[in-house]
């Protein structure tokens, strides 16, 4: 469990994540409306090298970043509750891709997913402070987490 005080320091979470993500991974990221998920994953998407500027793609369900050192796939299925996102987008081919996939709002398949994911669930704590809980789902994303401890602690995050 992380601590942050700022928006910045909630992206730079993301950005040390980002810079050990490898091709396939997957990241679910949970939370309230306006908590800081897609922060986060602009966090991610610097830690991979993107500069593009990343924003919700909450109309247009997934977008593509391809001018970092992976393809990045930000994905938001606020607006699928409802719909299956295998079949109905073949958001399958996205999360087994060469590239790093950030899915905000993963009900709809989080319990569907059979592979390993990195789930990220954030938590308002007043005014910018932010608790950010991050569990690994298998041995991929538990290594992970084991590289990335020791910079977030070097950087200060509370945790």
């Amino acid at each position: 469990m992380l601590e942050t005080e700022s928006s910045d320091e909630t992206a730079g979470v993301g950005k040390k994540i980002g810079i050990e993500l490898g091709a396939g991974d997957v990241i679910m990221l949970m939370g309230d409306l306006g908590v800081g998920k897609t922060v986060f994953a602009g966090g991610v998407a610097v830690g991979l090298g993107v500069a593009s500027s990343v924003s919700s793609p909450t109309y247009t369900l997934i977008a593509e970043y391809r001018d970092g050192r992976l393809p990045f796939y930000h994905v938001d299925l606020f607006r699928l509750q409802d719909v299956d996102p295998f079949q109905e987008l073949g958001i399958e081919e996205y999360l087994r891709s060469d590239g790093v996939a950030a899915i905000e709002w993963p009900d709809p398949i989080r319990s569907r997913w059979p592979g390993d994911y990195l789930a990220v669930r954030l938590e308002h704590l007043g005014g910018d402070d932010r608790r950010l809980t991050i569990d690994g789902s298998g041995a991929r994303s538990d290594g992970l987490i084991l590289r990335v401890a020791p910079q977030l602690a070097e950087a200060g995050v509370d945790g």
